[in-house]
């Protein structure tokens, strides 16, 4: 299953701002919180007091909640990796490991009577996960997550994510990654450049970020890094089908009704067949069979426009086209919209036989 979630940190914002943020993210299906006590340094006292209190009103909103931890935090709470009761003890679901141990003591926490999560920092690269499978951990308690990344260009790079993720996947081991929220600026340090898995993300629009992360098919689950996000950001989000890639596009004004709702409510998928040049769905011209569409936009195309077929082309009328290549145009091809240029990074993931969707945007 591929989920939402949110990250909070209650050492930096007041536990009432926090339960805000949590209700507004429940209310549109997000189901994961991350947080972080790397960075804590208050009393244990205070810890278990903020933290117990964020992690109970998580948990009432359905929400499964990691803390992300390191063996120097292990060592300051006096917590050893044979006893994780702390963490059941302020609601904690699963910790993550920032830092790991040597592979033997993971794989021992694998078999904790409290039955928390032991999460993996999946960005280090090293054959970390197959070292702790090789103790016999319990695979069946282990997640994968990896880091982010606060200073302009420390993000991971591409072909570095795609490798180290698909190890996890390969084990099948559920992944999660983080994007970037353009409008929030608290993370767990006080350098704040954006929060984000990928350094390409950085500057994109949070939903093509996260469009992105689920069409790799290598992330379960997309976490908003930084808090706090908009409504309209988390709105967004949880409008996005985590299995069908949608992409946001603009509809040319003339184009008339018929041709936007072949847009907007037909079912589209990518032809096995596929070409170097157009995207083909194909359906809309058999359901549309002798409807008379007529040339209004015949341009040449570009990469990401939006091409419904005229009558000009005979049996191929009504077919819905996305342009992978600028194109002459025969005047006979209606260029009836096109993608947003952010979006257009995600047509190379159109997999043969995808199922893909459009959203308009004004």
């Amino acid at each position: 299953m591929r989920r939402l979630g949110i990250s909070v940190y209650p050492n930096h914002s007041s536990v009432s701002e926090i339960k805000e943020y949590m209700t507004l993210a429940a209310k549109y299906n997000f189901k994961r919180v991350f947080t972080c006590l790397l960075s804590v340094e208050e009393g244990k006292e205070k810890i278990v007091k903020d933290f117990t209190e964020t992690i109970t009103f998580a948990k009432s909103l359905g929400m499964e909640v990691i803390a992300d931890v390191s063996p120097k935090v292990f060592g300051e709470l006096e917590i050893s990796y044979n006893d994780l009761s702390f963490f059941k003890e302020i609601g904690a679901d699963g910790i993550r490991l920032d830092l790991g141990f040597t592979g033997s003591e993971e794989s021992i926490m694998t078999f904790n009577p409290q039955e928390l999560d032991i999460e993996l920092n999946i960005s280090s690269g090293t054959r970390y996960l197959e070292n702790i499978l090789s103790y016999q951990a319990n695979p069946d308690k282990l997640l994968g997550c990896h880091n982010f990344y606060p200073h302009r260009y420390t993000g991971l790079s591409y072909d570095h994510f795609i490798e180290t993720t698909q190890v996890y996947k390969d084990h099948g081991i559920h992944t999660a990654a983080f994007v970037n929220s353009p409008s929030a600026t608290i993370g767990p340090w006080p350098v704040e450049e954006g929060l984000c898995t990928l350094e390409m993300h950085r500057e994109w629009p949070i939903t093509t970020q996260a469009k992105h992360l689920w069409a790799t098919d290598l992330v379960d689950d997309v976490i908003i890094a930084n808090s706090f996000a908009t409504e309209a950001e988390l709105k967004a989000l949880s409008e996005i089908d985590p299995y069908k890639l949608t992409f946001d596009c603009v509809i040319e004004e003339t184009t008339p009704e018929l041709e936007r709702k072949i847009i907007l409510e037909e079912f589209h998928f990518n032809r096995g067949d596929v070409s170097d040049y157009v995207v083909r769905s194909t359906q809309s011209r058999v359901k549309y069979k002798g409807h008379k569409f007529e040339p209004f936009n015949t341009v040449n195309m570009e990469t990401g426009d939006i091409i419904v077929e005229t009558s000009l082309y005979a049996h191929y009328a009504g077919e819905l086209q996305i342009a992978l290549l600028p194109m002459e145009n025969s005047g006979k091809s209606n260029v009836v919209g096109n993608i947003t240029e952010a979006d257009r990074i995600l047509l190379s993931y159109l997999r043969p036989w995808q199922k893909f969707a459009f959203n308009e945007v004004k």
